[in-house]
């Protein structure tokens, strides 16, 4: 069996190579689907072996879509992959080895990715396993059109996980991570009022992966609808102290702080923000309008 590996960039130069080298042994071929790098992600992909598409980007679901739809794949099976990801040895492997001996009914592959910040592995907080499908047949997967939270989605077929090392370890310092998930909460906050007041179409089908549709219907189910700043208040003691988030360190303490508590603060603020913006327009074509106009995304009623 093939495996073609995609990956998003953009200014990727200091996280494409190490990517790039850690799936070089189990890809058929690697496509950079690029959004304009203005440093030498590209010709480090290049000097590396893939093949670099560029096209301008709106949000990673589209992005990613676009990917899909226009690179030459001819792989049996695709994998996706982020740019400050990597895959290890020991998972690199099993891939090797298992990928072969599907049966037909499975089409899809979960992961099992581990988060590193500062350093160290966060292994608290519920912060893993995150189980997430990366890998599919050709064909058989697309990407969720959301601003936010988007996952690939099957048409058909089962799943199986593969254990392995999978690391999210991006290079950035806590002011490129403060400024990526400002832009984040943003997208997030739209996403928020897009379902509260029907301004996108649905037809959404679950994710693949059994824990990452659960975690959506919870927060979209009860967590979206706490009251201002009640969400990230109990969000992070239950990350902090239940989920025993506190041993993982001081490095475990901002991050849990960070994103436990200050991102979705920060996302909860965005929403009341927006919503008073919006509250005096009674179509949503309007209130589309003017969130396009805030925000300065490229919204649609399609996403």
């Amino acid at each position: 069996m093939t495996l073609a590996v995609v990956i998003l960039t953009f200014n990727e130069a200091h996280h494409i190579g190490r990517a790039i080298d850690s799936v070089a042994g189990i890809a058929s071929d690697i496509y950079i689907i690029d959004s304009g790098s203005t440093d030498d992600t590209a010709a480090i992909a290049r000097a590396k072996g893939a093949q670099v598409l560029v096209h301008a980007f709106v949000n990673h679901a589209a992005q990613f879509q676009w990917g899909l739809e226009n690179a030459p794949i001819k792989a049996d099976w695709i994998m996706r992959l982020d740019a400050d990801e990597v895959i290890e040895p020991d998972l690199a492997r099993t891939i090797a080895a298992r990928l072969d001996t599907l049966p037909l009914e499975v089409t899809g592959v979960n992961l099992k990715r581990k988060h590193v910040f500062l350093g160290r592995w966060i292994k608290h907080g519920g912060r893993y396993p995150l189980i997430l499908l990366r890998i599919w047949r050709c064909g058989v997967g697309s990407v969720e059109q959301r601003w936010m939270d988007e996952h690939v989605v099957l048409s058909h077929g089962e799943t199986v996980t593969f254990d392995g090392g999978f690391a999210d370890i991006s290079l950035g310092d806590i002011g490129f991570f403060t400024a990526k998930h400002n832009s984040y909460a943003t997208k997030e906050a739209v996403e928020v009022l897009a379902n509260r007041h029907g301004l996108f179409s649905r037809g959404e089908r679950a994710p693949a992966s059994a824990q990452a549709a659960r975690k959506r219907r919870l927060k979209e189910g009860v967590y979206n609808k706490l009251p201002f700043g009640v969400g990230p208040t109990l969000y992070f003691l239950y990350r902090y102290f239940w989920q025993f988030g506190f041993l993982d360190g001081k490095e475990g303490a901002i991050y849990h702080g960070l994103q436990g508590f200050w991102y979705r603060y920060l996302v909860d603020a965005k929403v009341l923000e927006l919503e008073r913006a919006i509250a005096h327009l009674h179509e949503p074509s309007a209130q589309l309008a003017e969130l396009r106009r805030l925000t300065g995304l490229k919204l649609t009623d399609e996403r």
